[in-house]
C-alpha cells in the first residue's frame, strides 16, 4: 500500500490563511471544518467530483462569473489545490483501510474543532461576552459541510436499489445528520482531551462515534 503525506499542523493553519484570505472577496468562504465534512463527502460519493463542479459550489469562485470570489493568484490557487488532494487522498486511504476501533491510527479523524471547549478554559469575563447561543457542537460545522455535498448532488446520493446496502446507506447518512443537530445535553466530557473542560454530553461522543 501507498503511504500518503499526510497534512501537518502547520499545512492547515496554510489552508485557514487561505480561507481567511477568500473570505475578504467572498463572505460566506467556509472555515475549514466545514471543507472537511465537504472533502469527506466528495471521498464518499458515488463518482469523483470534478473541480469546475465543486469549486464554484463550495468556494463560490466562478471565473465565468463577475460575483462571487477568487484566489488571489495562481500560486495560492494551486497551494490551495494542492493541499486540498493531499487530503483528499489522505481521507480516501482512511476510509478504505480496516479498523477495528475508532482510536486506531490508522482511522480517519476529521479535522474539527472544540470551540465550546476552547471558550470553557476563558476567563469568566471573557466568557461571560460571548454568545454562546451561537456556539456549535462539536463535529456539527463538519456535519453540516457533509450535508452541504449530498444536499448539492442529491442523486449521487440516491438510495441503493440493494436491501443490505440501503440500509448501510441510510444508517450511515443518519447518523452524519445527527451531527447536524445541536448538543443540548449537559456536558460532562472534553473533546479533545482527557483533562479539558466538560464541552460535550455522552450522548454527543456516541454520535460522534457512529
Amino acid at each position: 500500500m501507498n503511504s500518503i503525506a499526510g497534512l501537518e499542523a502547520e499545512d492547515f493553519d496554510t489552508l485557514d490563511n487561505i480561507l481567511d484570505d477568500l473570505r475578504e472577496r467572498f463572505e460566506e468562504t467556509p472555515q475549514w471544518e466545514f471543507c472537511e465534512g465537504f472533502l469527506a463527502a466528495m471521498v464518499c460519493c458515488r463518482r469523483p467530483l470534478t473541480e469546475d463542479e465543486w469549486v464554484p459550489m463550495l468556494l463560490g469562485i466562478d471565473p465565468e462569473e463577475e460575483e462571487g470570489g477568487s484566489f488571489a493568484d495562481g500560486t495560492q490557487r494551486q497551494q490551495f489545490m494542492a493541499l486540498w488532494q493531499r487530503r483528499l487522498d489522505e481521507i480516501k486511504l482512511a476510509l478504505d483501510t480496516p479498523v477495528e476501533a475508532l482510536d486506531d491510527d490508522k482511522a480517519y479523524a476529521p479535522e474539527v474543532m472544540d470551540v465550546r471547549g476552547a471558550i470553557a478554559t476563558l476567563p469568566a469575563k471573557e466568557r461571560a461576552e460571548i454568545d454562546d447561543s451561537e456556539i456549535p457542537s462539536f463535529a456539527q460545522v463538519w456535519a453540516l459541510g457533509f450535508m452541504f455535498a449530498v444536499e448539492n448532488w442529491p442523486e449521487e446520493w440516491a438510495t441503493p436499489k440493494d436491501k443490505e446496502a440501503a440500509k448501510w446507506h441510510d444508517l450511515s447518512l443518519e447518523a452524519v445528520v445527527a451531527l447536524t443537530e445541536d448538543d443540548d445535553a449537559v456536558p460532562t466530557l472534553s473533546a479533545l482531551s482527557e483533562d479539558g473542560p466538560p464541552s460535550m454530553s455522552e450522548e454527543r461522543l456516541n454520535a460522534y462515534g457512529e
